[in-house]
């Protein structure tokens, strides 16, 4: 995942998705859980952008360990003011929040493993 300031999103999610940083260079981290779960973070510096509705990635989706652990993300992301809102969907419920670049990041419960999907969800129209 390419942003703007290391740091400062290496923080954010090492909070919000409980994820501790396994490699670190000037310009990038690899992000690790004891799940297994990885996420790779790379400084474009300040004059990166991302376009909403543009080409390439638009959402961080993250699948939460169990509710309690959801529970967590949706207080961190609070703390943070960066939560936008929380849904439920059927079976599944999922916390909106924003990352220190604007992406829009979900946390899911139960996911994709339980719960696989059958139709496209209305949020990826949501722009």
């Amino acid at each position: 995942m390419f942003v703007q300031d290391l740091d400062r999103s290496v923080n954010f999610y090492r909070e919000v998705l409980d994820l501790e940083v396994s490699d670190h260079s000037p310009t990038a981290s690899l992000l690790t859980s004891g799940s297994g779960s990885q996420l790779i973070v790379r400084s474009m510096g300040s004059g990166g952008v991302h376009a909403l509705g543009g080409v390439g990635v638009q959402y961080v989706i993250w699948t939460a360990a169990d509710e309690a652990d959801l529970d967590r993300c949706e207080r961190t992301l609070k703390e943070l003011s960066a939560h936008r809102e929380t849904r439920t969907g059927g079976p599944v419920k999922a916390v909106e929040g924003r990352d220190p670049d604007d992406i829009v990041v979900m946390i899911i419960y139960p996911g994709p493993d339980k719960v696989p999907l059958h139709e496209l969800p209305v949020r990826i129209y949501g722009w």
